[in-house]
């Protein structure tokens, strides 16, 4: 395990981030309940942008959780990456540590607005631009999934715990995708065709899928971004990624190399897989490239 930085215990480090967690869940089932009204939707909206919509429970949770680590650790050589804070201006590392924090304090938030409830708050603590420790809050299901460098667990909100469920090795065509909902595309949708997956689930939040897998409801989720379009961002990989990771699951890109973070625009491009189990996962991988080199995907 790395070793924190010098007055950060992760004991107390992870009783904080389970607090912290409880206290955005109670903020986002709060305004999700508001929404319920339609009459309300535009009143939390804080832009216009449908496409890349901001709600003020986005900007509550991101003071929440900002404030909250810099007031409790204000001696700590490390940074916040927020996706709210990127939006209003560049980020700049000043800290020049191993460390930092990466926050979507609303991952799903369209879904969020739907009044689904796939949507969750993802944290993240990076060493040396990878995950380590992380958070991945699903308020609407009641689950805090928690990765502390070493393991996974998931809590309920009376602290009670319950272990990952990652499913036996499978065969591609035996699996079930989770795959998005607000953010499909046609190569992906003729991927998934060829493929012919046992099961396909439809669902919001990164974080969800993720939980997903890890809980044993799926196997396999897969991104794929088209050039010259969005595409997700290191807040939206890197705490479920360290809950996947730490649970003996995988995530990488299609030539099984890991993610990379920190790159100047926080961009994750290409084509990313998640499964539910480390050993096989490679494999997996080149099937699918062979499946998208057979079929001019």
């Amino acid at each position: 395990m790395a070793k924190l930085p010098l007055g950060v215990d992760i004991c107390n480090l992870i009783d904080d981030l389970r607090t912290l967690s409880w206290e955005a869940s109670d903020a986002l089932l709060y305004y999700s309940g508001v929404l319920k009204d339609p009459k309300n939707k535009n009143n939390l909206l804080h832009n216009k942008n449908l496409n890349d919509p901001v709600t003020i429970a986005d900007l509550k949770v991101n003071e929440l959780i900002i404030q909250t680590i810099n007031r409790k650790y204000k001696n700590i050589n490390w940074e916040i990456l927020s996706e709210e804070n990127v939006k209003l201006e560049p980020f700049r590392n000043t800290s020049n540590g191993d460390w930092i924090w990466v926050l979507d304090p609303l991952d799903g938030t369209k879904d969020f607005i739907q009044g689904t409830s796939n949507y969750a708050m993802h944290l993240a603590l990076n060493y040396k631009q990878k995950p380590y420790i992380g958070v991945v809050l699903i308020p609407a299901k009641g689950e805090l999934w928690i990765a502390d460098g070493d393991k996974a667990w998931c809590e309920k909100r009376d602290g009670s715990k319950c272990a990952p469920v990652l499913l036996k090795e499978k065969k591609l065509q035996d699996m079930t995708l989770v795959t998005s909902k607000n953010h499909r595309n046609k190569a992906l949708k003729k991927l998934v065709q060829k493929i012919n997956f046992c099961k396909v689930e439809i669902m919001g939040s990164i974080g969800c899928k993720i939980a997903s897998i890890v809980s044993g409801e799926s196997d396999i989720y897969i991104c794929l971004s088209l050039p010259g379009k969005s595409s997700p961002k290191d807040w939206d990989f890197a705490a479920p990624e360290s809950i996947l990771k730490a649970a003996g699951g995988a995530i990488t890109n299609l030539d099984n190399q890991e993610l990379s973070y920190g790159k100047n625009n926080f961009e994750q491009r290409g084509v990313i897989v998640a499964t539910n189990n480390r050993k096989t996962h490679g494999s997996i991988c080149r099937e699918i490239r062979n499946i998208i080199e057979g079929n001019d995907i």
